[in-house]
């Protein structure tokens, strides 16, 4: 029985054209696990404000951010497929299928599980790249992933990684990466984590993100040797008008500011490959 590995990311607009996001943001958008709101109330938002007024302006920051080879979270997410392949390879793994997909746009999730099928896979472990595991991430993945099971007629065996944010490995890589920065450009006063934001309303029916968030900000902190007063968490890409994880990153850096900081790191400790918030919004 061949094995296999399939790294899963959110996913990215095709181009970076008001059209191309619009495709995007309605698969996304779309999704049960990603906006919660009764179908009947969201939907008319959705197809009659939303996706006529936010593409082209995001379209515009995918444009600021988009290289030769294409979307950076595509091309990042390849990498790391190839690296991985390469890595295991070295340690006598090269009977390995590794491959990846997106789960909102391409490559798709349906595709590459049946072309990993049809190179002999038997056996398939499915690794979402979210290191905090989140219903509007890594369980919106399982249902992609058990859409597609539903229907094969002899499915391969499935295993899962559903989160790694504290994980010894990478809690040691996001630690070497900002000793990398500090060593380069100097120590802040204050580093600042930043994570995506889900609704509160999320965490009290049970969604274990925020407290997965706050693990991986608080073993960090411990790998660096930082104590309490040096280091905070704050969350992000709040969207609509419902109360969010906080505090909020923005208006957590205006109040630094005017506390009298003069210089703050901030690294987001929930994206392992950069993409738009990352090298745009943040």
């Amino acid at each position: 029985m061949t094995a296999a590995i399939l790294l899963v990311n959110l996913g990215t607009p095709d181009a970076p054209t008001a059209s191309a996001v619009r495709r995007y943001l309605a698969e996304f958008l779309g999704d049960r696990r990603v906006v919660e709101l009764p179908r009947l109330l969201w939907l008319p938002i959705l197809h009659g404000i939303v996706l006529r007024t936010r593409p082209a302006k995001s379209a515009a920051k995918y444009a600021r951010i988009w290289t030769a080879e294409g979307s950076p979270l595509k091309l990042h997410t390849e990498r790391q497929a190839k690296l991985l392949k390469g890595l295991l390879g070295e340690r006598g793994r090269k009977d390995l299928l590794i491959d990846w997909a997106m789960r909102y746009q391409n490559p798709a999730i349906p595709a590459v599980l049946d072309r990993l099928v049809a190179q002999g896979a038997g056996e398939i472990l499915v690794l979402p790249l979210y290191p905090q595991y989140a219903g509007s991430t890594t369980a919106s993945t399982q249902d992609a992933v058990n859409a597609w099971l539903k229907r094969q007629q002899r499915p391969p065996a499935l295993r899962w990684v559903e989160d790694y944010h504290v994980d010894p490995g990478y809690i040691g890589a996001l630690a070497a990466s900002v000793r990398e920065h500090w060593q380069a450009h100097g120590r802040g006063d204050k580093l600042v984590m930043s994570f995506h934001g889900i609704p509160q309303r999320s965490v009290e029916r049970g969604d274990p993100y925020a407290d997965q968030c706050h693990a991986t900000a608080r073993a960090l902190a411990a790998a660096l040797g930082l104590s309490p007063d040096q280091w905070l968490a704050t969350f992000q890409s709040r969207f609509g008008a419902a109360k969010w994880l906080q505090p909020y990153t923005q208006p957590t850096l205006e109040a630094l500011a005017r506390g009298g900081l003069q210089r703050v790191d901030v690294l987001c400790p929930g994206f392992p490959a950069d993409c738009l918030e990352t090298l745009e919004e943040i």
